[in-house]
């Protein structure tokens, strides 16, 4: 017994009577398995049935979402150990060096000059953007804890203070004018860091010098063949 399509045969003229079948259905196996199937299924077999593809794309090219990676704090660098003398190689204070005191949560780099030896005030850094040196200083016990927060709060209070002096127009010209206002709180802690931190430094010959020395290269030089 088998199926056949009628494109395929040819009709003649001899006919048998068939018996009564009874109630036997020959049917297509697809249809006899679509009708025992429970509801449930039914409709999941229908709805994997209908194209995934959109009927209508959007105007403008939309660039595919990208996937969110775990932000946990970057493994800190061999080279750089907590009195570690190190080359900031970004932002304003670029070319200068500062002292590595710790890492913080963030994964970010918490350095300073001394700012009463070269300027450079306490800040964060980012490890990919500073050269470990192979000189180091023998820290002494810092004056206090500093965290992220610690720089958040400051932050903050720094955009308060500039929306109180105005708004506007007004505001925009007036941030171009006037310098960043460093808070009295601020000055302080830093004084108690560069006390704390002056006679460490002081201590090793030449070191005084070598800190405020601005690094740079010449015409010639090979940064990767040098030993810092």
């Amino acid at each position: 017994m088998k199926r056949v399509n009628q494109s395929y045969v040819i009709a003649t003229s001899t006919k048998v009577s068939l018996p009564k079948l009874g109630n036997l259905a020959i049917a297509s196996p697809y249809i006899l398995a679509a009708a025992n199937m429970p509801k449930e299924t039914k409709k999941a077999a229908a709805k994997k049935a209908e194209p995934s593809t959109p009927r209508f794309y959007p105007g403008d090219d939309l660039p595919a979402p990208k996937a969110k990676q775990p932000q946990n704090p970057a493994k800190l660098r061999s080279s750089l150990v907590p009195g570690t003398v190190v080359i900031l190689l970004s932002g304003h204070f670029r070319g200068k060096r500062a002292i590595f005191l710790k890492q913080l949560s963030s994964g970010l780099l918490l350095v300073t000059g001394p700012y009463d030896v070269n300027g450079v005030p306490m800040k964060r850094v980012n490890q990919s953007y500073v050269i470990a040196t192979s000189t180091k200083v023998s820290l002494p016990k810092l004056p206090m804890e500093v965290d992220d927060a610690y720089f958040v709060d400051a932050k903050k209070a720094d955009e308060a203070a500039r929306e109180a002096k105005g708004s506007g127009e007004d505001k925009f010209f007036a941030e171009k004018k006037t310098k960043t206002e460093v808070s009295e709180q601020r000055k302080k802690d830093q004084a108690a860091f560069d006390k704390a931190l002056k006679p460490a430094v002081e201590k090793t010959e030449h070191l005084t010098a070598y800190l405020q020395a601005k690094f740079g290269l010449k015409k010639g030089d090979k940064p990767h063949e040098m030993k810092f």
